[in-house]
């Protein structure tokens, strides 16, 4: 009887530590699921941040060259005029 309440007691105590190993286990898949969609949703955001900051950049740079151009058309208008103004 002393050899099978060993057993029974060894095999409780294994039940036991696989419980806890796999408490542990499914814990540190949580926290890994948990750290992988931070990351993807940061991804995310970085790349929708740098979408906006190229979309803002190409706007400005369209901005600034029809102003180039206005400008560069003014001048010329000018230069035109002082020509005409001499004759």
């Amino acid at each position: 009887m002393n050899g099978y309440s060993e057993i029974e007691r060894e095999k409780e105590n294994l039940i036991n530590a696989t419980s806890i190993s796999l408490e542990q286990l499914e814990k540190s898949k949580n926290e890994t699921l948990y750290f992988e969609k931070q990351r993807a949703m940061n991804q995310v955001r970085q790349r929708v941040f740098q979408q906006a900051v190229q979309g803002a950049l190409g706007t400005l740079n369209s901005c600034l060259n029809t102003e180039l151009h206005f400008r560069t058309i003014r001048a010329n208008i000018g230069i035109l005029g002082a020509i005409e103004w001499k004759r």
